[in-house]
């Protein structure tokens, strides 16, 4: 990744697995020093121990993504222990597989507290703080494949990453003044604890989409820090792991009746999972 990333600070969320942990580990590689947040204490202090022994330094917040304030705590942090920040990736979310009549009202603003307000507010306060300090960074939030085309029962999921894509979008242009960059990361399912995590907390037995999926939607989480690491060193609004999936998004948009064909026989494929739950069974 060349020299020109040691030294650089970088801000983390749901750093504790998955595409989080796999881009602390990226960047650490390439010379950064990391901030670090998600709940888990233990998977956290592994990561920490992974970027000290690449001879970088790390620190730990553990917090839920939701919680109010998060957002200045992590910068301060960065700020009191490496005197700024320049990269920030507000990776952390859930999914949730659930048609949406069947979602309860907390359920469906809880993932969007946690998907779409937290990543939002982090990305705010820290451009305010790049503005208030004339300091360039580099702006990146996690959103999803399916922010350009949703699918049965992540109705809402997808909601929240449109939502995230939508807010990415304007702030890089509004910041471009700044010296500020800002993108959207798009990727398709990788093998983490994204959808075991869902299949528990949606109550099914487990993640379908890995009981049909070709191998080449299914990627592990270090293709899609590569990924960002080649964003942080060639800006770009959209960050894409699958040239078929972001080609694909296009034609779904051109001609909406390829995805509903598509959508269609995948609802069908899945009709009756969720037969005998209301909004409120959890």
């Amino acid at each position: 990744m060349g020299t020109r990333h040691v030294g650089r600070v970088a801000v983390v969320t749901g750093a504790s697995s998955g595409i989080g942990a796999a881009s602390a580990l990226a960047m650490a590689d390439a010379g950064m020093d990391l901030v670090v947040s998600a709940r888990r204490l233990d998977r956290l202090e592994a990561v920490v121990g992974q970027v000290e022994r690449m001879g970088r330094s790390a620190v730990a917040l553990v917090a839920d993504a939701a919680e109010p304030g998060l957002a200045a705590r992590l910068l301060d942090l960065a700020q009191t222990r490496f005197g700024k920040f320049d990269v920030v990736l507000a990776n952390a979310g859930y999914g949730l597989d659930r048609p949406m009549h069947l979602m309860s009202d907390v359920e469906l603003r809880t993932m969007f507290e946690v998907n779409f307000f937290s990543s939002t507010h982090l990305l705010q306060e820290a451009a305010r703080r790049l503005i208030s300090s004339k300091r360039p960074g580099h702006l990146l939030m996690t959103s999803s494949c399916l922010s350009k085309f949703s699918m049965p029962n992540f109705g809402a999921y997808a909601a929240t990453k449109a939502a995230q894509e939508s807010v990415c979008r304007a702030m890089r242009f509004e910041l471009a003044p700044y010296r500020i960059e800002v993108a959207s990361v798009h990727p398709v399912s990788t093998t983490t604890e994204f959808f075991s995590t869902s299949a528990r907390l949606s109550g099914t037995r487990e993640a379908p989409i890995h009981d049909h999926a070709p191998k080449w939607f299914i990627q592990p989480p270090e293709r899609v820090a590569k990924a960002i690491m080649r964003c942080l060193e060639r800006p770009r609004s959209e960050v894409w792991t699958s040239r078929i999936v972001q080609a694909s998004s296009a034609l779904f948009t051109l001609m909406p009746s390829v995805l509903d064909t598509a959508l269609r026989r995948e609802a069908s494929r899945q009709r009756g999972r969720h037969l005998g739950r209301t909004p409120d069974s959890q």
